[in-house]
């Protein structure tokens, strides 16, 4: 996992490109790279790129980056960010088909698949990754983002000139962009507590949208392309469910050990986060049965100690069952009052989630490791969240409720639910009758009718009609007919993609770790889904049972709880200027303040 940069002037009439600029975008990162550094220039200066590199696949210096194709002037060069899981398979019919490699590096498979496939080219690829790649022959750039959204990539076209980088902050840092406010990313927090792609806060930067290609030459910028999503996963397994002969559950636990079996593949250590969870727990045990002993970390709250909310003693239990090297990391209240402005400068995009993902980054660095496995993502696909069961009764009541009733309550009772209640309740009529309002629901934290009171009319009105929310909800969900694929399809790709995953990866940036994620594969939905279209029944604790041995009865009989973290205590017991609000609103305006004042 590294740091990404990019620049080309592609308008004919535009200067070459301030180099300086480009530094300073690959500098800012230099902490998703601490391992090396590099930038490659065209030499009419009009094409550049950056990367601040994380050894964890070739460590020595021929898997550096930036990546050319040959030693001629005509080589193809490329920047990227993630891994790709089988590249070894992709490297070896590569070379039957007569490419020659100069390193063992998954970046240089890369370069040879689109010589070999060009855009194409991430029909094959297995992993999560962002990369920028200049075509010499062309003179043009291919921008990629992985299907799920694992790996972030941020995009800045003035017209002229366009810029690329791993985070929005590394593209302000260059320079040249329009900061004028997004409407639509600064009600999209509101509405979410996170900015949904492709925005950002600033009109100036978009989101490569995941499981997306773009060309970019002299002609400008092609809209992007898209080549995978979850919904067309799941479509896609809805349509040829499994005919199952055997044990489903075999067959489960076959495709859950061979994505762990492909995560483990690198060149240093791989961890996993471990906590009392199902998730965790059963990737510890599979990593252990795959790859031998390996080093699991688990982040506890003095304040929760000895408490129902203290993960360590189940956590250490099921270390000792599996045999694994083991960590436990304590964090205090003064731990997070020391963090907080890093964390806060660490933050690529406001988010009112990504605490818990800081700590346990920062404990896996502590312990040594350079690479850790996360359960992040076994709720979306096997039906463990709450949502899976509520949204289906919600929308089945939502439905008798006659047209435009449901605004009409929401007008009349708003201003008492909001001083009473969840100012949710006013809208159970308005939104609750289709599964998209129903997710609103479930996940929104302002309802679209309050971005007046928090944003302004103007800005709220703009941003709102912007996100054009209830289309791509019901977007997501559209060609689904089973009620647990259509929750896993919105999970996933709204919850999830902009909020865990992006989480993830700038917290774990922040402390030089590289996080990979199991459950977040395109290789696994394949195997599972079919199998999961066949046998709804099919769910978290067939996962679990995955295990051998198989789990500690305390892990696989906990109720499900979540990851706690005592953050709005912490925050509410300071004395230095932090907000007092409670709840998740307070947390809420606390970050974005940070966020629009930087």
């Amino acid at each position: 996992m590294c740091g990404v940069a990019a620049v080309f002037a592609y308008a004919a009439s535009g200067d070459a490109v301030d180099r300086a600029g480009l530094d300073r975008m690959t500098a800012h990162m230099a902490r998703r790279g601490p391992d090396g550094a590099g930038t490659w220039w065209r030499e009419d200066g009009r094409v550049g790129l950056g990367h601040r590199r994380l050894s964890i696949i070739d460590l020595s210096s021929a898997g550096a980056q930036p990546m050319a194709s040959g030693e001629t002037g005509a080589a193809n060069r490329i920047v990227f960010n993630g891994e790709i899981y089988n590249h070894a398979a992709i490297r070896a019919e590569l070379e039957a088909n007569g490419h020659v490699f100069r390193s063992h590096s998954d970046t240089e498979v890369l370069l040879h698949l689109y010589a070999d496939r060009g855009e194409r080219m991430v029909d094959a690829l297995r992993g999560m990754y962002a990369f920028a790649l200049w075509d010499e022959v062309r003179g043009g750039m291919l921008l990629a983002r992985d299907p799920f959204g694992v790996k972030p990539l941020y995009v800045a076209d003035d017209g002229r000139v366009l810029r690329v980088a791993s985070q929005v902050k590394a593209l302000l840092a260059g320079g040249g962009i329009d900061t004028a406010p997004e409407p639509a990313g600064h009600a999209g927090f509101f509405l979410w507590g996170h900015v949904p792609d492709p925005f950002t806060l600033y009109r100036g930067v978009r989101a490569l949208p995941a499981g997306h290609t773009q060309w970019i030459d002299a002609n400008g910028a092609r809209p992007p392309r898209a080549f995978a999503s979850v919904p067309a996963m799941l479509r896609a397994a809805e349509a040829a469910p499994a005919h199952v002969n055997g044990d489903a559950k075999g067959l489960l636990r076959e495709a859950l050990l061979d994505t762990v079996r492909h995560h483990l593949v690198a060149d240093v250590d791989v961890g996993v986060f471990l906590s009392s969870g199902l998730d965790s727990t059963t990737l510890a045990a599979l990593a252990t049965e795959v790859g031998g002993r390996v080093k699991t970390v688990t982040l506890g709250f003095e304040e929760f100690r000895g408490t129902p909310d203290d993960e360590v003693p189940l956590a250490e239990a099921a270390a000792r069952q599996y045999n694994t090297d083991h960590t436990t990391v304590w964090v205090r209240r003064a731990d997070f009052a020391e963090a907080h402005d890093d964390l806060m400068a660490s933050m690529d995009q406001p988010t009112l989630d990504g605490v818990n993902s800081y700590f346990v980054a920062r404990a896996a660095a502590q312990a040594g490791l350079k690479v850790a496995l996360s359960g992040l993502g076994a709720d979306e696909l096997f039906g463990g969240y709450p949502s899976f069961r509520d949204l289906p009764r919600l929308v089945r009541w939502g439905q008798h409720v006659p047209a435009g009733v449901g605004r009409s309550v929401r007008v009349l009772t708003s201003g008492l639910a909001r001083r009473l209640t969840s100012p949710k309740y006013a809208s159970l009529l308005e939104y609750g009758g289709t599964m998209g309002g129903a997710y609103l629901l479930r996940r929104g934290l302002f309802m679209p009718w309050e971005l007046p009171r928090v944003l302004g009319a103007d800005l709220a009105r703009e941003g709102w009609a912007a996100l054009e929310t209830m289309d791509g909800l019901a977007e997501t969900t559209g060609g689904l007919h089973l009620d647990r694929f259509r929750v896993t399809a919105l999970e996933s790709a709204w919850y999830m993609r902009h909020q865990l995953l992006r989480d993830a990866d700038w917290a774990s940036m922040a402390h030089g770790l590289e996080v990979r994620v199991p459950f977040v594969d395109a290789g696994l939905i394949a195997a599972a889904a079919p199998l999961l279209a066949a046998q709804p029944g099919l769910g978290k604790r067939a996962m679990a049972a995955a295990a051998r041995p198989p789990l500690p009865p305390a892990i696989m009989n906990r109720p499900k709880t979540g990851f706690s973290v005592p953050v709005r205590a912490w925050l509410q017991s300071e004395n230095n200027g932090h907000p007092t609000e409670r709840g998740l609103r307070g947390w809420m305006r606390h970050v974005y303040q940070h966020a629009t004042a930087a």
